[in-house]
Parts: structure tokens; C-alpha cells; sequence
């Protein structure tokens, strides 16, 4: 048996802490990209194929890199077609997680010991899509309740109306669902046209004609006030690094103004807006007590060829080489100088700033709260066992691993939770 009860726990001490102290524990998956939309339904999945290879880029990369074709993983394939091809990948995915993700999640669900592979896929298939598709068990609200999940942080744009946040807390008492407030698009001004277009879709999400950054302030903090409404209490930001341009509102809105008007920025422009925007939100997320998250260091869509062809999220990402520290900096202490710097988490994709970002955060520390800032979990391609020691092993040479935050799932599925 591969996936016994003691897998992973390699001492007389690790089996103690897991079974007598964590194993019963709820979840608190304070950060993921799960859809509310599918919890609200309480979506029943057709077949295995569905469940596990829809948004699943990191399957997605690995059967690239085994030579299946893009039609059996993004393409016009069948699910079941689309399975088959992922069972003759997992052989091949030895040393990488997702071999063990891949039979954690047959064990953990549907009680399934054999190795998935081309001989035992047909077998595999048939037996969980039928308790997909029949089970009330295996609905999207069933397989949260299986791993005790008590809340689920979603990712959501400003404009979304939130329609499925409510329907999950009026009618699912089990689990809390929450908006996570993510105003990514209000922030990547060198986007051009999707920008402008972007803006005009938030003024009217709001009710108000965005021509000047007092108007788009207006705007952000009526879409917050219905975030708050709906229980959101976190927001969360996705940069290659943090920018480092000038603080200054008249400079910001000059800036907006020529965007909006299809005129040539520098990037100088880019970083002086999006820094004083930064300002802005960081000082309301202290004022509302929400806790500031941060993604650095992805660069994405690499291959513009496959940008082109199937859009973003679609397995094309990497680990940026930028630097973060000055902007990390600039932005914690002009915020940190009024006592206006909100509760913060820092999730670095470059292990090569684990140290800087540890050390970064001990800067900040002020008293109020224990853990005020934090040095997040690992993230993304760090999301294997030498990540997590990695980010575990920085924190606690260079700060208190006693208060750590702890880990989140990041999640596309509702598999992941083992």
C-alpha cells in the first residue's frame, strides 16, 4: 500500500503530532481560486477527466513535457480522452508531486490503493466517475465537507457582482464562504486598451464615471464596501515586483488621464501610478482591519505563440529574476510611517529572496499583533517539499516560525485538500 496511514511521517514523533494533534483539525483555506459558483451549485462532476484536468496547469505542464499532444489537455478532446492521457503521464511524473498528489487524492476519496497508469486507467476511470456523477458525497460541497473545511477564501475581481457568495452563506451553514477582494486589473495600467476597458467596466460596476484618480478612489471603496458586505476581510495583489515609482496624487492622476485619453506611458508612469494606488489601498486596508496580500516574483506568459492560441493561466508562467526588495520597502514604510500599514502576507516565488523577504518582514514588526507581517507560505512552483523547507527553514533562522500564519491550498480544485 502506497498511501498508508503513516505516508510521509517518517518518525515515532511526526505520527504523534500528525494523528493526536492535526489530523482532526479543521480547514481554514484562507487563499484559493475555487469557484463560488461551483460551491453555490453544488456542482456534481460528470467524470474523473472534469474533476481533475479543468484549470489544471500543473498537470498540464507535465503532460507538455511528456509529449501529449494540447488537444488531450486544453483542446477539443474528451474528458475521458483527456484522463487516459494524464494516466500514461503519472508514471513519468516520479520526484515531481504530483505523483503523490495524484494517489493521495485516489486514496484520500475515493479509497483507490492501485498506481494509476495506462494499464489500471480504464478501471480508475469508471470507478470514480461514478461516484462523481451519483454520490451526493462527491458534490463540490461533499468533498469540502470530506476534508473538514470550515472556510474557503475565493479570489474575486472588484466588479463582480458576488451573487454566489451570497447564495453559499445563506444556504451553507457547514461552510463559510468568503470574497477575497484581488483589483489586479485596476492596477496593470500598461495593459493598454484591456486597462481602459477595464476601468470603464469598475465605473460602472460602481455606478460612477472613472475620469480622474478621485474618481476611480471612489469607485474602488464603493466595490470594498460590497466586498465588506459580503464578508471579505483580505485582499490580495499578483505582481512581478512590487513598483517603485512616486507617491503622488496629481502625478497618478495625470497619469490615469493620459491612459484613459490612448496616450503613450513610460514605464516611470506605470510605477508612479500603480505605487501611489498601492498607497491608497494599503492605507484603507488598515483603516478596515483587512489583511494585504502579496504574490511577487511570477512572470507570465512566456511564450506568446501559446499566449495567442489558449490565453492566460494555461501553464505558460515562470519565476521571475526581478528585484523586490526597494519596492517591498518603499511601500511597508510609507505606509508603516502614519501607523498605516495593514496586516500583511508576502509570498515569494524566487527562493533566491527567501532570506530578503524574512528579513524584510522582521522590519515591520511593531507589537500590535503577533506575526503583524508575515512571510507566506510557499507558492506555486515552490509548492513541493524542498519549497516548503526552504521557506520554513528562512523564517525561522530569521524570524519566529512559532507564528506563522500557516499553509493554504491556492487552489483551482476540489481535489487538492489532502
Amino acid at each position: 500500500m502506497f498511501i498508508h496511514d503513516d505516508f510521509l511521517l517518517e518518525s515515532t514523533t511526526a505520527s504523534k503530532l500528525y494523528h493526536e494533534f492535526a489530523k482532526e483539525q479543521p480547514i481554514i483555506d484562507y487563499h484559493s481560486h475555487l469557484s463560488p459558483k461551483d460551491i453555490a451549485e453544488n456542482r456534481q462532476f460528470d467524470n474523473i477527466g472534469a474533476a481533475w484536468l479543468e484549470g489544471e496547469h500543473y498537470k498540464w505542464r507535465a503532460m507538455r513535457a511528456a509529449g501529449v499532444q494540447e488537444k488531450y489537455i486544453t483542446g477539443n478532446a474528451d474528458n475521458k480522452e483527456k484522463f487516459l492521457q494524464w494516466a500514461e503521464t503519472v508514471p513519468k511524473t516520479l520526484r515531481n508531486p504530483l505523483f503523490h498528489w495524484t494517489h493521495l487524492e485516489l486514496k484520500r476519496y475515493f479509497d483507490i490503493d492501485d498506481y494509476l497508469n495506462k494499464d489500471s486507467a480504464e478501471t480508475i476511470y469508471q470507478a470514480t466517475s461514478e461516484l462523481l456523477k451519483n454520490n451526493p458525497n462527491f458534490s463540490t460541497n461533499g468533498l469540502l465537507k470530506t476534508m473538514k473545511v470550515k472556510i474557503v477564501c475565493t479570489t474575486d475581481d472588484p466588479i463582480d457582482s458576488l451573487q454566489y457568495h451570497k447564495i453559499n452563506n445563506l444556504n451553507n451553514h457547514d461552510i463559510k464562504i468568503y470574497p477575497t477582494w484581488r483589483p489586479d486589473q485596476a492596477i496593470y495600467i500598461e495593459k493598454g486598451e484591456a486597462f481602459v476597458d477595464y476601468i470603464y467596466r469598475l465605473g460602472k460596476s460602481a455606478d460612477i464615471k472613472i475620469n480622474t484618480f478621485d474618481d476611480l478612489k471612489e469607485a474602488l471603496l464603493k466595490r470594498m464596501d460590497h466586498f465588506e458586505e459580503h464578508g471579505c476581510v483580505i485582499s490580495d495583489h499578483g505582481f512581478k515586483s512590487l513598483p517603485l515609482g512616486k507617491i503622488n496624487e496629481r502625478l497618478a492622476d495625470n497619469v490615469l488621464k493620459r491612459a484613459l485619453n490612448g496616450n503613450t506611458l513610460s514605464d516611470a508612469d506605470f510605477a508612479d501610478y500603480q505605487s501611489t494606488l498601492m498607497d491608497f489601498l494599503g492605507k484603507e486596508y488598515a483603516q478596515r482591519n483587512w489583511v494585504m496580500q502579496l504574490h511577487l516574483g511570477v512572470i507570465r506568459n512566456n511564450s506568446k505563440r501559446q499566449f495567442l492560441a489558449l490565453g492566460a493561466d494555461t501553464g505558460f508562467d515562470s519565476i521571475s529574476d526581478a528585484s523586490q526588495a526597494d519596492g517591498i520597502a518603499q511601500l511597508f514604510s510609507t505606509l508603516d510611517e502614519n501607523d498605516e500599514l495593514p496586516k500583511t502576507i508576502v509570498y515569494n516565488l524566487n527562493p533566491a529572496d527567501n532570506y530578503m523577504i524574512a528579513t524584510m518582514v522582521g522590519n515591520f514588526q511593531d507589537g500590535s499583533i503577533s506575526g503583524k507581517i508575515q512571510m507566506g507560505s510557499r507558492w506555486w512552483f515552490l509548492d513541493q517539499k524542498e519549497g516548503m523547507e526552504m521557506q520554513m527553514n528562512s523564517l525561522s533562522n530569521l524570524g519566529l516560525l512559532s507564528q506563522f500564519v500557516g499553509m493554504l491550498t491556492d487552489s483551482r480544485s476540489f481535489f487538492i485538500l489532502p
